[in-house]
């Protein structure tokens, strides 16, 4: 599994330690920055994620930035992206399993590290059930 990581500065604390827990299990993990806490546009670190997963070159993509908004609004300009912002684990693995969510975006200021972490395993570990929720994510593509 490849996955795809960037947000802001907002988000940079939580990053580095999502990245370091996806290489603690063994997962490929494409880092797009940003690399400290100094501000930047969040934009400039989305469009290199969601280009990898709206390219199927990463299998999912994780964003983290302060409310999580701002991240999903741009992941989900791409046509084959669909990010969630979650802020618990429940709705992490609705997003996969109902929506086959590819990008997972996570509101630093507004979930502990320890649910985001718990965020991140539950997106990474559920799984589309296809079915009636395939037919609705089909339709939304434009």
């Amino acid at each position: 599994m490849k996955i795809a990581i960037g947000g802001d500065h907002a988000g940079f604390t939580y990053k580095e330690a999502v990245v370091a827990l996806l290489k603690d299990k063994g997962v490929a993990v494409e880092d797009f920055g940003p690399f400290s806490e100094e501000s930047v546009d969040y934009p400039d670190f989305v469009h290199p994620v969601a280009k990898k997963v709206d390219a199927k070159e990463a299998d999912l993509g994780i964003l983290i930035c302060g409310s999580g908004n701002g991240v999903a609004m741009t992941a989900n300009k791409y046509q084959s992206v669909r990010a969630a912002l979650c802020w618990q684990t429940e709705l992490a693995a609705l997003a996969r399993q109902h929506n086959n969510a590819n990008v997972l975006c996570i509101p630093a200021r507004f979930v502990d590290l320890a649910l985001a972490k718990g965020m991140v395993e539950t997106f990474l570990n559920e799984s589309f059930e296809g079915g009636r929720h395939e037919r609705r994510v089909n339709k939304i593509s434009c």
